[in-house]
């Protein structure tokens, strides 16, 4: 993909998320990867909502801002990943509704927030690690992630949101609102009876990961 091709894709995956209620105000931050290897990010402050294809931060793997407006701190984890996982060529972080809420919750599974109950959960994102709190922009969030970059394809900021990744855009938006529906439906059903999947049935839906 062109790079000015992937400026209007952000701004047309920007503007969907936040007339679905997946983003408000100027919370969140999408990022993804050039052939070159530089980034191009939302910048500091945005509304995912009003992103203009030439606002968007191009920045260097280095950090380094090249163009368009400032980039968001959080670029620094988002950049955390990239280096610490070859495969991940994008990244969403979003205070989406459930999925912060659940980040939210005390005694949480550090190794996997959300245990499998739905199929898709399995393929599109398998597990979800949490991050321990740290404030926003904190240096020991990139740390945390980097370490962790190839561990699992999502993870859960506690007390903050949701950062997921993906082999484009497109692929990490589509994981990131699969995400969320499950944790929406993990908070409807506490306290009921459910049925997780075993373990044959999570290594059968593996194999067939998207």
């Amino acid at each position: 993909m062109s790079e000015q091709a992937l400026r209007e894709t952000m701004v047309m995956l920007g503007a969907s998320l936040f007339e679905r209620g997946y983003a408000t105000g100027g919370a969140g931050n999408l990022s993804a990867r050039l052939p070159d290897g530089t980034l191009i990010a939302t910048p500091t402050g945005s509304c995912l909502g009003r992103l203009t294809p030439e606002s968007l931060s191009k920045v260097s793997m280095d950090g380094e801002h090249l163009a368009g407006d400032r980039p968001s701190k959080e670029v620094a984890f988002h950049l955390a990943l990239y280096r610490n996982n070859p495969q991940c060529l994008a990244v969403v972080h979003l205070h989406c509704t459930h999925l912060t809420a659940l980040s939210c919750l005390d005694g949480l599974d550090p190794a996997n927030v959300i245990r499998p109950f739905t199929p898709y959960y399995v393929m599109r994102v398998g597990s979800l690690p949490l991050i321990p709190y740290y404030k926003p922009g904190d240096e020991r969030i990139a740390q945390e992630l980097g370490h962790r970059a190839q561990d699992a394809g999502a993870f859960l900021l506690a007390n903050h949101g949701p950062v997921v990744m993906g082999k484009n855009l497109v692929e990490a938006v589509n994981n990131m609102e699969e995400l969320e529906e499950t944790a929406r439906l993990a908070l409807l059903l506490q306290g009921q009876s459910i049925r997780y999947l075993s373990e044959p049935e999570v290594a059968e839906l593996r194999s067939l990961k998207p």
